[in-house]
């Protein structure tokens, strides 16, 4: 049972996992750090807001209520924020990580020799087979 755990945790795909999520993390901090000081301050600059969450939001229905979480508020603003901030995060990723693994991944198939695979039969010569089989 332990050794069976033991080639379960040590399966590439599961520590490639493992990595990821870690990469993930970390990587987290490095989009939160561009976000916050270099996109939301252009973004304050040109709306005069803090980000793009607090932009074209309207209040569509007031409850009435001292709580602002009872109100229907339209929030496009909201929405595009949380737009910018997955093609900030998608697009990190790929020029920073998957990228770079894809150009690596091609240099190392550019350096492994060629395996010449033996040739099969020919399609006719397979036709041949079976005809002089289905003759006996």
């Amino acid at each position: 049972m332990i050794k069976g755990f033991k080639d379960f945790i040590t399966r590439g795909n599961v520590v490639d996992l493992a990595v990821a999520v870690v990469i993930g993390a970390a990587f987290t901090a490095i989009v939160t750090s561009l976000v916050n000081n270099i996109i939301n301050p252009l973004i304050a600059a040109v709306f005069g807001k803090p980000d793009l969450s607090q932009v074209w939001m309207w209040t569509l229905n007031d409850a009435g209520t001292p709580d602002p979480a009872d109100d229907a508020v339209l929030a496009i603003g909201a929405f595009l924020t949380s737009i910018l901030n997955f093609l900030i995060i998608a697009a990190a990723i790929y020029f920073a990580i998957v990228l770079p693994l894809n150009r690596l991944a091609e240099r190392k198939k550019k350096e492994e020799p060629a395996v010449d695979e033996p040739a099969g039969p020919t399609e006719i010569e397979l036709l041949t087979e079976i005809r002089d089989a289905l003759r006996k």
